[in-house]
This record gives structure tokens, sequence and C-alpha cells, in this order.
């Protein structure tokens, strides 16, 4: 499927391109193509499982890399691209199989989009409130594009009006005025800082009440889950019974700070509400921006969970498959629509049911409850059991889980040079594997939605390099590195990352946790890396954190954050070493370092006039020049001033 405006461009490109050498080695799709024609340049595909079943008959024998061309235009995919190692998708004998732009590299490259999403037709005006809306079926979304545009759930804030209480069920309130909230089965709460570094979600399940009050009942088993995870105390340090003794349980339940997805919300220009008050015939409900002509307003919901699945086993992986110049888009994810909500914990991870433990922290004056065996919020694009990988100058926007994802075993995957941004969780998760590279990628406007999401996660993986990566606008850390029994070799170099913790708090612009490594040689290595601008406060610029160790921090520069480094932490820090790192404020315990954590060469600069102090000074001024991505044409890297 492709719009008109596409398709005429495929056509002008059918008649005016002057290449029509079709080699053994390429094959050719378009939106006006056939799949049963050759996928010649003259006479391509219309589809990629077309190509794909030409790929797989020819990956048996291949002599040279097998490219797949798609021409201009936006292929709105019926089910996920699967690439299979089992099934003839791989290259082979050091030959990969690549799926590009028509034109990848040079000044022509086509525009190219890869859709899991349906455009939204029948739009009527409504009255009298300006709102539009459209019969869409049994279709669940938690996302809207509108021209492109990331429409917001309709909201209301604070979540419940009046003086509210905590039921075991729910919440009571004095004001009448959620009895009037249309459709209150699809409205959800919201309930950040719910642990400073989380944010969970929990559907309504019925509301009731009379002249005085409203009782509003949250769905199950989501809020029972919710209050078991979410359990959390800090003792005071006097014997109890004393006048200064403490109990402090924090409560991020008490109330929820918004409330989503109700007709009855929608006042905000540019906001939509999916209404399921009828099952099997939702309504989308959307009030335009100001002179949007919905007329001629392009407006796509996600369909799919998956665009592409890669999958292979460690006996036969996927290897040797090369994705370059696409651009990914509209892919959802609906769970957290359903009883379980979504309980986020810690970075990727949620609690979806199963054991609990309780962590004491603090000698014991402190407990926080941590799922046993936690899920990971999924990514649109997500790849198991893969080998050669190379996902090269591809964009992903406009998705609603997380964009890109790796997990193992697998090795010698890369992740290069692309641009990642409006993404409802991470742009890049890594989960166990080898040699991993994430580099020169421009990741921004990430965990749109789920705000816990870090821009790139690294779990219990080997020898990953990120590097020379510029990250920006992120609710939570920008780069997070969780260790593990199979961590080891982890670098993290000469990126850009600024404005992180722009809406939660407890991490930084690089958090990293847990064992690396065994000694220094294979623990983790941090250098090089800029990290300024880490917003709200109770943060650190460089974290390291609950037991952190065998992880070596040297050469950073640390501007306008809460703090620029923490060394006390519980479970403490074994054997970090913070080296010629420069920042603006002297840190807690400097002086008097623990054991396990070494300091030596780091230099404070003032806050006033940090910039020119750090270029006055050659090794600041060299950290600051090669942070981030490399120099694009036309202009220096953007946001590369400190």
């Amino acid at each position: 499927m492709l719009d008109n405006q596409s398709c005429q461009s495929c056509q002008s490109d059918r008649s005016g391109h002057s290449d029509r050498s079709d080699r053994s080695g390429q094959l050719h799709v378009a939106p006006w193509g056939r799949d049963s024609w050759p996928g010649t340049h003259d006479q391509p595909f219309a589809t990629l499982p077309g190509a794909q079943r030409a790929v797989r008959a020819r990956t048996a024998s291949l002599s040279s890399d097998l490219v797949v061309n798609l021409h201009a235009g936006t292929y709105f995919l019926n089910a996920p691209f699967t690439l299979d190692g089992a099934a003839g998708d791989s290259g082979e004998d050091g030959h990969r199989v690549v799926y590009q732009a028509h034109g990848y590299g040079s000044a022509r490259q086509d525009k190219v989009v890869v859709s899991g999403g349906r455009v939204i037709a029948g739009w009527t005006p409504g009255e009298p409130d300006g709102a539009w809306r459209a019969e869409v079926g049994a279709l669940e979304t938690r996302q809207l594009y509108v021209n492109g545009r990331r429409a917001p759930r309709a909201a209301l804030s604070p979540g419940i009006p009046g003086s509210v209480t905590k039921t075991e069920t729910g919440y009571v309130t004095d004001s009448t005025a959620p009895q009037s909230w249309q459709d209150p089965a699809s409205i959800e709460f919201v309930f950040p800082w719910v642990y400073p570094w989380s944010e969970a979600r929990c559907r309504v399940a019925e509301i009731t009440g009379d002249a005085r009050s409203t009782t509003i009942t949250l769905a199950q088993p989501a809020f029972d889950r919710a209050r078991e995870l979410y359990a959390a105390t800090w003792v005071g340090d006097k014997p109890e019974g004393t006048e200064s003794h403490r109990d402090a349980r924090w409560d991020g339940l008490a109330r929820p700070s918004s409330a989503e997805n109700s007709v009855s919300f929608l006042t905000e220009p540019g906001t939509f509400v999916l209404d399921r008050s009828t099952p099997g015939r939702h309504v989308l409900h959307y009030l335009p921006l100001p002179g949007e002509d919905m007329a001629e307003a392009e407006i796509i919901a996600p369909v799919l969970e998956k665009l592409v699945i890669g999958r292979g086993t460690e006996e036969l992986p996927l290897r040797d498959v090369t994705l370059r110049g696409l651009t990914f888009s509209h892919a959802g994810w609906t769970e957290p629509d359903g009883p379980r909500g979504f309980l986020h914990f810690f970075a990727n991870t949620y609690y979806g049911g199963g054991e609990l433990q309780k962590v004491e922290l603090a000698d014991g004056n402190a407990h926080v409850t941590v799922p046993a065996a936690p899920s990971f919020l999924p990514s649109n694009v997500e790849f198991t059991a893969a080998e050669r990988v190379a996902l090269h100058d591809n964009s992903f926007t406009r998705l609603g889980a997380g964009a890109i994802g790796f997990a193992g075993p697998g090795r010698d995957n890369t992740i290069v040079g692309n641009r990642i941004e409006d993404v409802s969780g991470s742009a890049v998760t890594v989960i166990s594997g080898t040699g991993t590279r994430i580099q020169q990628n421009l990741i921004h406007h990430i965990g749109r939605e789920y705000h816990g999401s870090p821009a790139v996660w690294i779990m219990d993986a080997r020898e990953v390099t990120v590097a020379h990566n510029e990250i920006h606008d992120v609710p939570y850390s920008g780069i997070v590195v969780t260790g593990g029994s199979q961590a080891a070799r982890v670098q993290i170099i000469e990126n850009l990352i600024h404005h992180t913790m722009t809406v939660l708090a407890d991490g930084g612009g690089i958090y990293l946790n847990g064992r690396q490594g065994t000694s220094r040689a294979d623990g983790t290595l941090v250098r090089g890396n800029v990290i300024r601008d880490t917003l709200t406060p109770y943060n650190f610029g460089l974290y390291t954190d609950y037991g952190a160790a065998w992880v070596t921090v040297q050469g950073n520069v640390v501007h306008r954050s809460d703090t620029p480094i923490v060394l006390r932490v519980t479970p403490p820090l074994e054997n970090v070493a913070f080296l010629d790192n420069f920042w603006d404020d002297h840190p807690a315990d400097a002086d008097t370092p623990p054991n396990g954590v070494t300091l030596a060469g780091n230099k404070v600069l003032p806050k006033d006039g940090f910039e020119e102090a750090l270029a006055a000074d050659p090794a600041g001024a060299a950290i600051l020049a090669s942070a981030g991505r490399s120099t694009p044409p036309g202009g220096p890297n953007p946001g590369q001033a400190v």
C-alpha cells in the first residue's frame, strides 16, 4: 500500500531512472510492483515478503552480497517482517543479505518507510466540542500520529480531583466530578516517581459514587501487585521510641498525578482519545490543532507490535543481514492497556507477576521491593541469536515501545549512524551477547511514554562498545550498564550526553550498577564522555551505584548536574577508579573516599566560567573536541558546546 503522492514519485522514478543494469546480486521492490514479477528494476516486487521469497531461493548459493533495493514509498506491513536463520534469510559464505533504500549512500537515495500502521479515514466532525471522530472497529492503540506528529492522549491533572484517600482497591474522593467521566474502564492513571526512578500505569475498572463522594476501583491484578511492589521504607538512625526516630514509608501510589484517555478530558487541541465503551466498535476522537485541515491530514495509528523480528538459535543464528537507509515507523505495544497495567521497576524492566524480594539497604535502615524475575519492555525491531546483523543509517521514529533490541546469544552486531527519536521506550537495548557496537547514532526524545526508559541499556553483555553517540532529551538516564555474571569489557567512549533526567530522579547521564567484570582488565571503561545538563534534583552525572565493581571512569567532563559522582552507595563500590575527570563541583566524600574507590587527577573547575576554564586546559579541550558524533557535512556537531 502507498499513498498517491508516493505512488506518483515511484512511477516517475520508474520512467526516468537511467540505471537499468539489474545484476544478479540485485533485487528491487516498489509499491507499484507485483510479487509475481522477477524483482528486476523494471519489474520489481511489490512487498518485502515477495522479495524475501526470492532471497531465500538464492542464499544457499551466494557468490556475492545480495542486495534488495526498496524504492521510494511507504510499505505498510500486514505482519512483522521476520528474518529467520533457519529459513534461509542469512547471508552465506561471507556474503551478506542487504535490505536498503534504493540509491543508498548517494544524493538520490530514496525515502523509504516501513510502517506497521494503518491510515485512519472516515473522520466526521463532532459537536459542540470541535472534536472529530472515526470508528475503528476493534483497534487497540496507545498512539496516534497526525501529519507525522505524535498526538498525546487527552489527560487530566491532577488525576483525581478533591480530597483523595487511597484504599485497598483504589481511591475515594470527596469530589463527584469523576462520576461523569466517559468510558471509565478506558481511563489510565499515571504514577510518576512511584519510586524516584520509576513510573507506573494502572487502568480504572469502575467508578461509582453518590452526592457526597466517589469511589474509583482500579483494575486487578495491577493494583494489588503495585501495592506489593512499590513498598519501601527508610528508617531514622535514632533508637525506636525516641523523639527523633523516623520510620518513613514511601507511598508513590498515594495519588495519581494524571489520568489519561477519556473524552471527558479532551480539551487540549492536538490530543486524542480511544473510546472502547462499545466492544468491537471503538471510536477515535481527535481535537485538531488550530488551522489543522482534517480533510488533508494524514492520520496513522499503529497496528503491529513488531516491525522486524530477527531470530535464530545458538546452533543456527541469523547471520550477515544488513538493514540500511530505511525508516521504521508506526508500531505499538498495548499490554499496558490490560488488567496488569505497566508496573515499571528499573530501566527496561517491569513487574508482570511472580515472586517479589525485599532488598535491604543502608545497613538495614531502608529497603525496597524488587521483582525476582522481571519482564522486559519489548522493542519494535528486535533480534535474538543474531550474528553480524547491521543496522546502519536508518531512522527509527514514531514507535510505541522500544526501538531496537538485541538479546543473546549473539555476537558482532552493529548499530551505527542511525537516528532514533520519538520513541515510547528506549532507543537501544542489548541483553547479553558479545561484541555489539553502538556508534555514531543520534538519539533524542525517547521514553516519550515510559519515562523510566534509558536511551541505551546494556545488561549482562560482553565486549560492547558505545562510542561517539549524541544522546539528549531523555526522561531518565542516558546510558545504563547493568552488570551480571557474563558482563565484561564494556566501553562507553566519547559520547555527548545532555538534557537527561528530564522527568524522573536517581539516575544520571551515565549510570552503572552491579559487577562489571572480574578485574581491571575486563571491567567497564567510561572514558572521554561529555555529560551536561542532568536536570531533575537528586541525580549524578556519572553514577556508579548498587555494588558497581571493576569500573574505570577516566577523562570525562561533567557539567550542570545535581552532583558529579557518588562514592558511598549500598552495596558499596568495589574497585572503582575516577581518574583525570573534569567537573564543576567537589564530590561528597572525595577527601575521604571509601575503601574500594580510587580518585586521582580529577579537576574541579568553577561553575561560573566552566566552559572557558575547560577550553583553556589542553586535556579538557581534547575531551570536548572528541565527544559526540563525527562532524557532519555542512556544520559542527549539534549541541557540542558545554
